[in-house]
């Protein structure tokens, strides 16, 4: 790895405060609004590296987005720059969700929350379509690589496979294909004698015991104080594990975890659980925390020897600390393997493949996005092995609908920032539901 020292650490807080203040519409937005801020407009990151690191972080558990930006900010500044980076892009969200579990909690009105975040998620609706619009255009440049983005697309919005066996099965197919059709994924021909980067065992080594320790204290402070009994241990076991298996993005494992939440620990009631995911759409920071409402919610009902309003605090940022630290291990632990992975040929048509199939990830998300925002009852029918979302016409929400085709008039017309499209939509979402 080496440091870019044009790009001043002052620089990258700046600009990780305003990607973590905007980063809505889950990892579709979250990663869009990335490119553009990152690659497209600041050309920190190239376009290679950037879904390189992309396909990396799909391969881990946890949410993508933030091990992204994580990895951004190691890339330009180390281990703080990443540190940084990865903070600064779950804090603003985590304090938002944190805010608004406080306020459900005590029962106190959201629906002015729902009406201006109504208009937000028409924004990045429109956002996010013109993001992938961008990156398949500049990743998609083989017809091999569009027929891998196609079927990525295909397997998972139809036929709802298993998303490690997509990413797998595309780095299966880039293997081969480099080792005898290159040019069938635009791969350049290795250099002669190219030395590879040094092993970085001793770094990978340090990070897992460090990050694993730095993950673990809570959990033994609480082993020790409360014992494992209590409903912070069950809520630092519970959400530890889940970190492990979140492959995929929080959208793999969110039905797993209301399923738990809900029957499994009876933490929250059905509706309180569909609350938590509408205040984690429509906030900006990863969807996964959602974990923070539910971690707060689950304390704040069971606060022995606390207060509630102290145990919820405790809950949340339990919660918070065992979902996030995993992801900084993962990162520093093996992000430096990154650059060394990248001068195999073979690898590198591994990567390849799976960038590719990674266009075809972001447009999953990006169709059931639209549809959530659209409809407020979707459905499913399955035909044999084909699983269709079916959105009910008579959920249909006209005002979604305006704000939407407003938000791609201001995005793919008026070539307007990012944060103008947001603020604009979000008014017209809190005018509209007010008048209607």
């Amino acid at each position: 790895m080496t440091l870019t020292p044009s790009i001043t650490f002052i620089d990258l807080l700046r600009v990780f405060t305003r990607i973590g203040l905007l980063s809505f519409g889950g990892p579709a937005g979250q990663i869009a609004l990335m490119h553009r801020e990152l690659v497209d407009e600041r050309k920190w990151i190239g376009e290679e590296d950037f879904l390189h690191a992309l396909n990396f972080c799909h391969l881990l558990p946890g949410p993508e987005a933030q091990q992204l930006a994580t990895w951004v900010g190691w890339r330009l500044h180390g281990w703080r720059g990443g540190l940084a980076a990865g903070l600064l892009f779950v804090i603003p969200g985590a304090l938002i969700i944190l805010a608004l579990s406080v306020l459900y909690a005590i029962a106190a009105n959201l629906d002015w929350v729902e009406a201006l975040f109504l208009g937000v998620k028409a924004a990045v609706l429109a956002i996010v379509v013109q993001a992938l619009l961008r990156i398949a255009g500049r990743a998609l440049d083989t017809g091999l690589k569009r027929a891998l983005a196609a079927a990525a697309f295909m397997g998972l919005f139809l036929f709802d496979l298993p998303f490690p066996l997509i990413v797998l099965g595309a780095g299966v197919i880039g293997l081969m294909v480099a080792a005898k059709r290159p040019d069938l994924l635009a791969l350049k021909p290795g250099k002669m004698g190219e030395v590879l980067p040094e092993r970085p065992w001793r770094t990978t080594i340090l990070s897992i015991t460090l990050w694993g320790a730095v993950w673990a204290a809570p959990m033994l402070l609480i082993a020790v104080t409360l014992g494992q009994d209590h409903v912070l241990w069950e809520i630092g076991a519970f959400f530890s594990q889940l970190a492990i298996v979140t492959f995929g993005g929080a959208y793999a494992v969110l039905a797993y975890m209301a399923q738990e939440a809900v029957q499994g620990f009876g933490w929250l009631q059905p509706g309180e659980m569909a609350d938590g995911l509408g205040l984690a759409e429509t906030t900006p920071g990863p969807l996964i925390l959602v974990t923070q409402f539910v971690g707060y919610l689950a304390a704040f009902r069971a606060p022995e020897p606390f207060s509630p309003f102290v145990a919820g605090l405790l809950g949340a940022g339990l919660t918070t600390w065992v979902t996030f630290a995993p992801c900084f291990m993962w990162i520093f632990a093996f992000a430096p393997w990154i650059d060394r992975l990248g001068n195999a040929v073979r690898l590198k048509g591994g990567l390849a493949a799976v960038t590719a199939a990674v266009v075809g990830v972001i447009a999953n998300l990006t169709a059931w996005f639209a549809l959530h925002v659209l409809f407020a009852e979707v459905g499913q029918r399955q035909f044999g092995p084909l699983r269709l979302y079916w959105p009910d016409p008579a959920s249909f929400d006209w005002r979604a609908g305006v704000l939407a085709t407003l938000a791609c008039i201001m995005a793919f017309g008026l070539k307007w920032s990012v944060l103008r499209v947001l603020a604009v939509s979000a008014l017209g979402g809190l005018v509209l539901v007010l008048a209607f």
